[in-house]
């Protein structure tokens, strides 16, 4: 019994994209197929790669300074004043 890993398939593409796919086959001395083989897998790595996922560190503390933001003076201060 003969196994085969390829598959025969028809697709409908845009007439200017089956142009500029079959331009850059032939300026890389590929096939079309291999060019859609290799856009095809680059698409499905992006999409199967992991989302990155930001985790910031929980810092348990006090309660906060009794300051408002918005007062500038008063942020400047708390910030400059030395650490315990």
């Amino acid at each position: 019994m003969i196994w085969f890993n390829h598959m025969k398939t028809t697709l409908n593409l845009d007439d200017e994209l089956l142009r500029r796919a079959k331009r850059r086959a032939q300026q890389r001395g590929a096939t079309l197929t291999s060019v859609v083989e290799d856009g095809l897998r680059a698409v499905l790595a992006e999409a199967s790669a992991p989302a990155y996922r930001l985790q910031l560190p929980v810092v348990e503390g006090a309660a906060p300074p009794a300051v408002d933001p918005a007062d500038r003076e008063a942020l400047y201060a708390i910030l400059d004043r030395p650490q315990p």
